[in-house]
């Protein structure tokens, strides 16, 4: 009994080693689930792991079927709850992940580690639809490699050795691979939607931005890393001179800390009436001001805002420019898109009696002390320009101070008068609230302040930590002009990224270390910064080269070499034709590599039976390799040894499927050296 056992233990259970390079492919596939899925989702995927380590040496499996199906059963009702349905895209891939886990538990024999390698290569797609960026990517195409390993170690079983060979293997597989997938990411016919799927609402600490904007909103992403978008200057390699201001949405609506913005925007209706700023194109915008050209690849978040530096001048292909100057989508963001943008500093449109009217609305609700406030800096000046600097003195010089957490307000007295401690959405709604108070038209933009420039890819890279507020108010001599009330209050933010401009205030004393000043200090040193600069090239390469490569980037390539009118069907023809005489190539030449060893292999052979038959001992055409070593060995008993090793190694050579690497070159020597031996 216990005899009979064995054996099918040892044939039931999955070796060791191949279990070892699927887990380690398993782990590759988890950032993006970490960071699309509901947290138990992974959490359980790594418990299962364990536990397969864990059960696997000791033989025990998940076999009861009833625990099959309670476990499913409670992974379905689970997900539901969390993602209040069972279906979509983050659900489905979910219940994937968990049937992967129990499919760890119960697998053991050769079958299921099979499926498991195919649910594992299923899970690297998943990956992709969550998540696009390039360390994902570079996750994922290692789990992809691993599973392939881990699929030929398992096939070799536990030959002495065989640690290593499974991965050069892999590779000459993926390089002989690349080709064709080169040949069809170029080639294969695309569609404008992309390859993102939007899987939730984006949350405003994803993207940022909002129709509104409420004290403490913007301060939530002030330790967020994530990439906004990234922003080169054709023609210059230069940092711009000067802040940069990233527009994003402008808000109208007032109500006191909190503003809001349009529901539906309106495009902006060109005027090409002089204005008092100066002439006006049809555009909008003053002939003389300077235009600034950005070509920005923005990160896909879901919404529809776009960006550029101060205004644009006009409208970009999928986009409209409207009232308020700032671009809005047609259609969600939901893939890296690349667009170039050409902006001016000028304000580029007047107000209207309407527009004037909107822009100093005010709720009922302000209290008495700050309408006081506000009619008290119009009794002192009689001009628009000496009320918004007597403002931006009262913020200066009356003890307010720059947060990140300066906690929650219940109304702008509060504010104004007793705790005076904000972010910069506290001072733009703020400011932009007394303004209409005192007679001004005002609204609020939000966008990006700054940016980190890359000197080695040339480009500023903007980060959701980067978000922004300030205000506009319009002059009667100068239009809509750009008030930023923070600077009063942080003077450098302006010429500074967040991070790097809180690092300055903390080494300065003038904030608290809110956060790991060490570590900060230590990132921002020459070789990790160096480091950080190499791989945001590498990532932007990504982002422009490869995921930005959609149905419009696809027809100007095609129309560089000659095929773009030729319709559908010809490039699908076109690619099979090309696969096909790639593979019969690598075929062609495959076969002629192993007839020119074989061949080489059998002349060797040839010339060594000559070599015998010289000394006394011929073969007979119809003998065998086995049985002449065998007869030669008798006949010649002082050189049985080398005998025996020379048609060993023959036979190795000859039929063996994969011959040792330098076999050929030893079995030439051996030959050639045995008459020599024999002589002398």
């Amino acid at each position: 009994m216990s005899k009979s056992r064995n054996p099918i233990k040892r044939d039931t259970s999955i070796p060791r080693r191949p279990l070892l390079w699927m887990a380690a492919a398993l782990l590759f596939t988890l950032p993006p689930f970490f960071d699309s899925l509901a947290i138990w989702v992974p959490w359980l995927f790594l418990l299962s792991l364990a536990l397969k380590f864990w059960m696997e040496p000791r033989g025990y499996r998940l076999r009861s079927v009833v625990l099959k199906l309670t476990l499913v059963g409670t992974a379905v009702t689970t997900a539901f709850i969390s993602y209040d349905s069972a279906r979509g895209v983050e659900a489905g891939i979910s219940l994937l992940v968990v049937l992967m886990s129990l499919k760890i538990l119960e697998a053991h024999t050769a079958r299921e580690f099979r499926v498991m390698v195919l649910i594992g290569w299923v899970l690297c797609l998943c990956g992709f639809f969550l998540s696009q960026d390039f360390t994902t990517a570079l996750c994922l195409m290692i789990a992809f490699a691993l599973l392939v390993v881990a699929l030929i170690q398992f096939h070799r079983g536990a030959a002495p050795g065989a640690v290593w060979p499974p991965v050069g293997t892999t590779g000459k597989l993926l390089l002989q691979a690349l080709p064709l997938v080169v040949l069809f990411f170029l080639l294969f016919p695309r569609i404008n939607t992309g390859f993102w799927f939007e899987l939730r609402p984006f949350r405003l600490a994803n993207t940022g931005f909002s129709d509104r904007l409420s004290p403490g909103s913007i301060a939530a992403l002030a330790d967020s890393s994530a990439i906004a978008f990234r922003a080169e200057f054709p023609g210059s390699n230069t940092r711009p001179s000067g802040p940069m201001y990233w527009r994003g949405v402008v808000m109208w609506h007032c109500n006191g800390m909190e503003w809001r913005a349009p529901y539906d925007p309106q495009p902006k209706v060109p005027s090409t009436t002089p204005d008092i700023a100066g002439s006006r194109g049809p555009s909008g915008h003053s002939s003389n001001a300077k235009e600034i050209q950005q070509r920005i690849t923005l990160a896909p978040n879901g919404a529809r805002w776009m960006f550029a530096l101060d205004r644009p001048i006009k409208a970009v292909p999928g986009a409209m420019l409207v009232r308020g100057d700032y671009l809005w989508s047609v259609q969600p963001i939901r893939k890296s898109r690349r667009y170039e943008v050409v902006s001016s500093e000028s304000s580029g449109n007047e107000i209207t009696a309407e527009g004037r009217a909107e822009a100093l609305e005010v709720p009922t609700s302000i209290s008495p002390a700050v309408r006081d406030l506000a009619y008290s800096w119009t009794v002192q000046n009689r001009d628009s320009r000496g009320i918004v600097n007597s403002a931006l003195q009262f913020f200066r010089t009356q003890g307010f101070s720059y947060s990140l957490t300066p906690g929650e307000y219940g109304s702008l007295e509060e504010f104004l008068f007793r705790r005076r401690v904000g972010f910069c959405e506290h001072y733009a709604t703020s400011f932009a609230t007394l303004m209409r108070l005192a007679g001004i038209p005002a609204r609020v933009v939000v966008g990006y302040l700054g940016g980190e420039y890359n000197d080695l890819g040339h480009f500023f890279l903007v980060r959701q930590s980067d978000t922004h507020a300030w205000c506009e108010v319009w002059l009667p001599e100068n239009g809509w002009t750009r008030v930023d009330p923070t600077a009063a209050v942080a003077p450098g933010r302006a010429s500074l990224d967040l991070t790097t401009f809180l690092e300055t205030r903390i080494a300065s004393g003038q904030m608290g270390v809110g956060r790991n000043a060490l570590i900060a200090r230590l990132l921002r040193s020459g070789v990790f910064t160096n480091a950080r600069f190499i791989w945001q090239t590498v990532s932007y390469e990504w982002d422009t080269r490869l995921v930005a490569f959609d149905a419009d980037v696809q027809e100007v390539f095609l129309a560089s070499v000659g095929i773009a009118s030729r319709g559908t069907v010809f490039l699908i023809v076109a690619i099979l034709l090309v696969a096909i005489a790639l593979l019969a190539i690598y075929f062609a030449w495959m076969q002629l590599r192993t007839r020119s060893r074989v061949d080489r292999v059998k002349a060797l052979y040839e010339y060594f039976c000559r070599k015998i038959a010289r000394l006394g001992v011929p073969r007979d055409p119809c003998e065998g390799p086995l049985d002449f070593a065998r007869r030669a060995a008798q006949s010649l008993p002082n050189e049985s040894n080398r005998i025996r090793q020379i048609v060993d190694t023959y036979i190795l050579l000859r039929y063996a499927p994969q011959p040792a690497p330098g076999m050929l070159d030893r079995f030439t020597k051996e030959v050639n050296a045995f008459g020599a031996r024999t002589r002398h």
